[in-house]
């Protein structure tokens, strides 16, 4: 919705947007786990950690820290990693997210990761894939959050790797994974060396996005769309720089998945400020918040969409209009799609409503509403 006269301007508070249901589409297993889980792992499995409190755990991982660049920020999936080895962790950390997730009312979250890195002690990928799935799938019946996979192949791997892992996502497809993914240290590993891969999962009409545009320029996002194929580009920091890419992206509705917190931490952009989220924002691009990592970067989808709200200025339609982006842009049948997309709108105008009403606002009912089941949606193309 564009704002006029008759929507007065709201600027929404962080227990508001509490409130809200919300996505997340680009959230990395192996970068989210507790920190006291990984502590309890690895006392579990013998395992040795540079820290032995929460404390000093969060500062070897440079935990909420601007690091030197994507590749320092890696680092910390190494300590991750170290305790990640077994079905039994995978399990655990896979229903934990999707718990922490449904707290904050995440409606919906596809987790990210690579199973082959998770092979370290001969655990074959088929458990390690089946594993998350069981428990996201309980975290489901728990707590009501949808949440489906998306397996990643690895940049700094040999590219005929990331065939096998495409070809796990073809092998579960339809049995909780929803897609393909290019991640890893972005310099030096050019998307166009894993076309294989990608090509693989389009000929079994699987969904893919790529990690483009965080640590490279936008030929990195050229190549995931124009080579691989991409539907979807995580981050997409540096798109602004290549201005036809740019109106490719938003003629073809690409949806960015951005990471606001964690583009200040791996230095893609200088600081919050700089970001470019409210430029593509107003030029219509279809972006959508994120956490990327919901340990390293310490934060969720509140606090990222709280830090958009405060660096931007963001009003209450704006912030109404970047969550219902992330539900269109989610990886699920146009009809599922569609049914969540109405359900969303209507609780988002509840509570907008609730809140204009709190506020002392008269709440009309905009003429252009749209209507479906007899109740009111704002649902923007």
């Amino acid at each position: 919705m564009t704002q006029n006269e008759s929507k007065p301007r709201i600027i929404p508070t962080l227990e508001f947007l509490k409130r809200l249901p919300k996505t997340d589409l680009h959230v990395h297993l192996d970068g989210s786990l507790r920190l006291t889980t990984i502590l309890e792992l690895a006392a579990e499995q013998g395992v040795t950690l540079p820290a032995s409190d929460p404390d000093g755990l969060a500062k070897a991982m440079h935990m909420g820290e601007i690091c030197h660049d994507l590749n320092d920020y890696l680092k910390a999936f190494d300590i991750t990693l170290s305790v990640l080895q077994s079905e039994k962790a995978l399990y655990r950390v896979a229903y934990e997210l999707a718990e922490d997730a449904a707290r904050e009312n995440v409606k919906l979250m596809e987790v990210r990761y690579a199973p082959i890195l998770h092979t370290a002690h001969g655990l074959p990928m088929t458990r390690i894939v089946e594993a998350v799935i069981n428990g996201l799938t309980d975290a489901r019946r728990d707590h009501g959050i949808i949440c489906n996979v998306i397996i990643c192949g690895i940049r700094h791997i040999a590219p005929e790797q990331s065939v096998r892992l495409a070809e796990l996502a073809v092998a579960y497809k339809n049995k909780g994974v929803v897609g393909f993914d290019l991640a890893g240290a972005e310099y030096d590993y050019p998307a166009k060396k894993f076309s294989s891969a990608f090509a693989l999962v389009r000929r079994n009409n699987v969904n893919s996005t790529c990690h483009a545009g965080e640590a490279y320029g936008p030929e990195s996002i050229h190549q995931a769309i124009h080579v691989c194929g991409a539907h979807r580009i995580g981050h997409g920091t540096r798109l602004r720089e290549d201005g036809d890419l740019l109106n490719y992206v938003n003629d073809h509705r690409i949806p960015l998945e951005v990471c606001l917190t964690s583009n200040v931490q791996t230095r893609a952009v200088d600081d919050f400020k700089n970001h470019p989220l409210k430029f593509y924002f107003d030029f219509g691009i279809r972006v959508t918040i994120n956490t990327d990592n919901r340990l390293i970067t310490d934060t969720t989808v509140t606090t990222e969409l709280h830090r958009a709200v405060t660096t931007f200025d963001l009003d209450i339609w704006q912030v109404r209009q970047l969550i219902l982006n992330g539900f269109k842009s989610a990886f699920l049948p146009f009809h599922e799609r569609q049914a969540m997309l109405r359900r969303t709108s209507e609780q988002l105008d509840q509570l907008i409503d609730e809140e204009l009403r709190a506020q002392g606002h008269v709440v009309q009912v905009p003429s252009h509403a749209v209507t479906y089941g007899g109740k009111r949606s704002l649902v923007a193309v």
